[in-house]
């Protein structure tokens, strides 16, 4: 069983950028068929923000492509996101998850002046 651990997420003003890293114990994550950074804000509901398989394709949200890099080092068996040029509705919890398997905690971003 994999354990996920975020962090890097912090209060931002608008056009700046963070990166959010996912650090893995337990497994291996080049063992796993996919990792996704997801987001969910107030109200709305968990969405998925990118993606990256084991094969490391990746795939985005149509509202972050061009914004935002998924990437991972298996030598450290941590996912990052690298966000640039954040909107105020980029605020929202954002969650690392294992497909078929683990959630981590979550880390907040915020984006706001």
């Amino acid at each position: 069983q994999v354990q996920l651990v975020e962090s890097g997420g912090g209060l931002v003003q608008p056009g700046g950028s963070l990166r959010l890293s996912c650090a893995a114990s337990g497994r291996s994550i080049s063992s796993i068929a996919a990792m996704n950074w997801n987001r969910q804000a107030p109200g709305k509901q968990r969405q998925m923000v990118a993606q990256i398989t084991s094969g490391g394709n990746t795939n985005y949200a149509d509202s972050v492509k061009g914004r935002f890099t998924i990437s991972r080092d298996d030598a450290n068996n941590t996912v990052y996101l690298q966000m640039n040029n954040l909107k105020p509705e980029d605020t929202a919890v954002y969650y690392c998850y294992a497909v078929g398997g683990t959630w981590g905690q979550g880390t907040q971003v915020t984006v706001s002046s």
